[in-house]
């Protein structure tokens, strides 16, 4: 076993062993392993985009050799989340190739994984396999200029566990917003998706005098405005989904005359909206919400074909960490930075809630109590904090960060400063040049209303008009 002490340990659960600092051990006793191999992993897509992580590991009969394994494991599991990919090689460890494909499998611990990491995301088998070399990433040619196009009369919209939001935008100026609540994660019927959605299009486009584009933002992965994987959508049965939901975008655009029609993942627009806002790149966005979702904007401005998918990427490295009732995973982010995370810390805060109180009502408990004053409450804000700041000194060793853009309804209110507060304070503490070099902000309530809103719009470059 590896020994990790934190300088700040989480106040409700002191446990809590913070990936980069478990991460940093391992490393350690590898630069004094005279034995240590170079190793990488190479994630490939099927469109032909490569990504490279390249470290070092503890040679195969080294003591504590069972080490370099959970090393490895996590560290993949990160990867295929961040950057997403169906083929997976494994170079300089080949006894580790091994057996990354055997919890990587079908009948493996990582069978959630393999299966939304092959053909549900990527329309392919996954597999992983033993390489002596490796080709260069190339990642940069695959980098998107996306977005920022403001002209004309566009619908931006936002598709949420909790809530469904819709814009109307004129050059850039939001003319009209709307918030409609639905709960769509166990609707069976595809119809239920689809006229929600179409019924929000069109409370938009009745403040506009014409429909240029469309362009939106929802939880879960979309290639080419396919959906792919979505929790949104979890409830619908697969062969409903692959017939009805797989393609429902395409389906919107054609009631809309075929106007440009876009939809990415609503982390990359959240980080897009950030971008846009503080007239800067290298945003890494991270919204708190009914799950949590992640997203990148690159230092030269572009959206990556990664997944960013942060809620499946493991932060927390302790054998019997929480885990996530969808992936079967422990430690993973969805648990410490979402309304999961807050539930889960509420009965260790003392609050007793029945158990059939949803979750966003017991959130609301939560936030109740804080604005009173209840110091049970302020223990479940720092708490989620300390994670932060030290899941941001993990999320540094995997994207250049200038920029911490922080949002969602977990962050609503006062117990979002106690987060960012204290996550900054970890960061100081532990990780100083990364304070130093890190911005953390909340949007405003302008952004806050209207951002996500206006960058989802823009994502479509304007084709031909229609009425």
């Amino acid at each position: 076993m590896l020994t990790v002490s934190p300088l700040v340990r989480p106040a409700l659960d002191p446990d809590f062993v913070p990936a980069v600092l478990w991460n940093r051990a391992y490393q350690a006793l590898v630069t004094q392993d005279r034995g240590a191999r170079p190793f990488a992993l190479v994630l490939v897509r099927p469109d032909g985009g490569t990504s490279v992580h390249e470290s070092r590991v503890l040679a195969a009969d080294h003591a504590a050799a069972a080490l370099t394994l959970r090393y490895a494991e996590r560290l993949l599991k990160f990867l295929l989340w961040q950057k997403g990919g169906s083929l997976v090689r494994v170079v300089g460890a080949p006894e580790i190739a091994a057996e990354l494909g055997r919890i990587y499998s079908p009948t493996g611990a990582r069978a959630f994984d393999h299966e939304f990491m092959g053909e549900k995301v990527y329309g392919q088998a996954f597999r992983v396999e033993a390489a002596d070399s490796y080709e260069a990433a190339n990642e940069s040619a695959a980098e998107s200029a996306i977005g920022r196009h403001l002209e004309g009369c566009r619908i931006g919209f936002d598709l949420g566990g909790s809530d469904r939001k819709a814009a109307a935008v004129i050059d850039g100026q939001v003319v009209y917003s709307e918030e409609i609540p639905w709960s769509p994660y166990f609707e069976k019927d595809p119809s239920f998706h689809l006229e929600g959605v179409h019924d929000s299009l069109q409370r938009a486009a009745a403040h506009l005098p014409r429909v240029d584009a469309i362009g939106g933002s929802a939880a879960g992965v979309y290639v080419n405005n396919e959906v792919r994987v979505a929790s949104l959508f979890r409830g619908v049965p697969p062969d409903l989904f692959a017939k009805h939901i797989r393609r429902m975008f395409f389906t919107l655009q054609e009631r809309w005359g075929g106007v440009p029609f876009t939809v990415v993942n609503d982390g990359e627009v959240t980080a897009l909206a950030g971008s846009m806002s503080l007239s800067d790149n290298a945003v890494l966005g991270v919204s708190m919400g009914t799950s949590m979702a992640g997203g990148y904007v690159t230092p030269a401005g572009n959206i990556t074909p990664w997944l960013n998918e942060l809620a499946f990427a493991p932060i927390d490295y302790r054998e019997n960490a929480p885990v996530d009732e969808w992936s079967g995973d422990g430690g993973c982010g969805v648990q410490y930075f979402s309304q999961q995370g807050v539930a889960r810390l509420a009965s260790r805060a003392g609050f007793d809630f029945p158990d059939d109180l949803p979750l966003p009502e017991r959130l609301v408990k939560v936030q109740e109590a804080m604005k009173a004053g209840d110091a049970r409450a302020a223990a479940i804000y720092e708490t989620i904090g300390t994670y932060f700041g030290y899941a941001i000194g993990h999320y540094a060793d995997f994207y250049e960060i200038r920029h911490l853009l922080v949002l969602g309804r977990v962050t609503s209110g006062s117990g979002g400063d106690v987060i960012l507060e204290q996550a900054r304070r970890v960061l100081q503490w532990e990780f100083p040049a990364l304070a130093g070099q890190i911005r953390l902000s909340v949007p405003d309530e302008k952004d806050k209303r209207h951002g996500q809103a206006v960058a989802a719009a823009s994502l479509p470059a304007l084709g031909r008009r229609t009425s």
